[in-house]
């Protein structure tokens, strides 16, 4: 048998506390440590009962893991990845990569000058839903993709914002919440070429927004809309939807609806709708729901970088896969600046 890999997580917050838990669970996997210098770092150490550092460099002077999952701040991204890049060790780094494409770049080109592996945990790319959305699309079922819509709703309470970070520009929805859908977005359509977009901090009046209504481009010409906000209370949203999270309450609502052709897709619940004789809108329209197996996604990322480092297997979402999904969501905040129409290169 193929031993555990041996895996250290920097970072006790929320995330950090998920994927703790899958580690854990996990038999591919081992929790060789928790690298956070306060104390809810030492509880969640104690309560797994592995080793607590306060540093990367003093863990690495004892024990060196097989590869760390950083689930730090944002803003810490990138100091604690190129840590690990130049003590030689593969990294899954929580999305977004860093808060500026540019140190995005400087991050993602450490590992590969190494030919280190670098992951982004973009983890809903790994849920079994999303790769048979994806499947439905490829084998033509939708025809061709002309247009696309987006709804990220959800009311986040004050408490939430008691961090400092959270209050500061970087940490509003459309970094932290939307780049997940728009990763999914260039993953089931294709490229994203260019972006206008109008943001809102009306309702709290912080340093970051609290809404944002995007139009997208795409590559093949399809169009798509994104409205997201963490004011409103709704049922849609991924967390509400997909059923990811036991936190979250489960509801029968959509996502994103996807149009082609031939057929519209909902996701994540994954009906097909179509005419049941031709395309006509005088003709009978039905869905077919499509079925799928449902797994924990945060798990199967775990899975994913386990056999990454093992050599038997390539990253599900590359740490170049996340930079571009960062490029989008900086080309998202330019136009919401500008105003104007923003050409992603």
């Amino acid at each position: 048998m193929t031993a555990s890999v041996r895996l250290a997580l920097m970072g006790a917050g929320l995330i950090g506390r998920q994927h703790a838990a899958r580690i854990a669970a996990n038999p591919n996997a081992r929790l060789a440590a928790i690298i956070d210098p306060a104390d809810p770092g030492r509880a969640l150490a104690a309560g797994h009962q592995v080793p607590w550092y306060p540093s990367l460099e003093a863990m690495l002077a004892v024990d060196r893991p097989e590869g760390v999952v950083i689930a730090t701040p944002n803003q810490l991204h990138v100091p604690h990845g190129l840590a690990c890049a130049a003590a030689l060790l593969p990294a899954l780094v929580e999305k977004p990569l860093a808060d500026e494409m540019a140190q995005a770049q400087i991050l993602v080109e450490a590992f590969e000058e190494r030919g280190l592996p670098l992951l982004t945990g973009h983890h809903r790319r790994h849920n079994p839903l999303v790769r048979q959305a994806r499947a439905q699309i490829e084998q033509g079922h939708l025809g061709r993709i002309i247009s696309l819509q987006a709804t990220c709703w959800f009311f986040k309470p004050d408490s939430y914002f008691e961090p400092l970070w959270r209050r500061q520009p970087g940490a509003g929805p459309v970094l932290l919440n939307l780049i997940h859908d728009v990763d999914l977005l260039r993953h089931l359509c294709g490229e994203i070429v260019s972006v206008q977009a109008a943001t809102s901090n009306a309702v709290r009046g912080l340093a970051v927004e609290d809404s944002a209504v995007i139009l997208l481009r795409f590559a093949s010409g399809a169009l798509g809309t994104m409205n997201v906000s963490d004011t409103v209370v709704s049922p849609w949203s991924w967390e509400f939807t997909a059923g990811e999270n036991p936190h979250y309450t489960q509801t029968p609502e959509s996502t994103y609806l996807i149009g082609g052709s031939k057929a519209s897709l909902s996701v994540p619940h994954l009906d097909l709708w179509r005419h049941t004789t031709k395309p006509d809108w005088w003709e009978p329209i039905a869905a077919e729901r499509v079925a799928v197996a449902h797994e924990d996604p945060l798990a199967c990322q775990i899975d994913n970088f386990c056999a990454v480092i093992r050599g038997t297997a390539t990253p599900v979402v590359s740490g170049r896969e996340g930079l571009q999904t960062l490029r989008v969501m900086a080309a998202i905040q330019q136009a919401a600046r500008s105003g104007e129409i923003i050409h992603i290169g």
